[in-house]
């Protein structure tokens, strides 16, 4: 009776012990990083009246804009939540943090390089898809105005070089998001056509270094096209 109580006490220790470690590894691995922007988004006062902030969702396209061109955020109250690195599944997870509560006239939305590079598991367009619809509509029922934008040119991911057709992913989704854009009446704006190479697919190598990011030539070509989006929403 005695060594059947130990055994039992040695296993919920282990079971216990099990639970810990998983819930450390979950905390340290916090998967839509949503502590990421949690002080500046508490920071940040509610908006004035008649106020038209914009937040810009996105990846490290997004993030490094912020860090290359911060003026034009400051200049034009533009706020940036770009998380680099991460995918639809992320943005639409932390979409309440970092929008939803800073209470947006409008989001400015840049979804899909990181799914199409596989960076959280095998590309599914049905699923990335899925996501920036799910985004839009949280957009709406809270009274957020949408820009949809289209992935940038892209022919290879240096972090993943397996992936051999990124361009055809990236053209099919593109055409995908800009269709629904044009049947529910949502603005869309296309950096692919003002930044692509040629049929290859590839983003001008006059707007990157790396083939993915933009440089501060290639934030240049994105601004106008964006802000006159911006400014014709509001």
């Amino acid at each position: 009776m005695k060594m059947k109580r130990l055994k039992q006490c040695l296993l919920l220790i282990t079971i216990l012990g099990g639970l810990s470690i998983s819930e450390a590894y979950a905390q340290k691995n916090n998967f839509a990083n949503l502590a990421r922007y949690a002080k500046e988004n508490a920071a940040l006062p509610k908006p004035v009246k008649k106020e038209k902030r914009v937040v810009f969702m996105g990846n490290s396209i997004t993030e490094g804009w912020v860090r290359t061109h911060p003026d034009f955020f400051k200049t034009n109250g533009y706020i940036g939540r770009g998380i680099s690195g991460q995918t639809s599944y992320q943005f639409l997870l932390r979409f309440r943090e970092d929008v939803i509560n800073l209470s947006p006239a409008l989001v400015v939305i840049n979804a899909g390089t990181n799914d199409v590079a596989e960076n959280v598991g095998s590309y599914n367009e049905e699923y990335t898809f899925g996501n920036i619809i799910s985004m839009v509509e949280l957009a709406k029922a809270n009274k957020i105005k949408v820009i949809l934008t289209s992935v940038l040119p892209a022919a290879t991911f240096k972090w993943r070089p397996e992936i051999k057709d990124a361009p055809q992913k990236i053209q099919s989704l593109n055409a995908r998001v800009a269709a629904y854009a044009k049947a529910n009446k949502i603005p869309y704006v296309d950096y692919y056509q003002a930044m692509v190479l040629d049929e290859s697919g590839a983003l001008n190598p006059q707007y990157t270094k790396d083939g993915v990011h933009p440089t501060s030539e290639g934030y240049d070509i994105m601004e106008p096209i964006i802000k006159k989006a911006i400014e014709d929403t509001l």
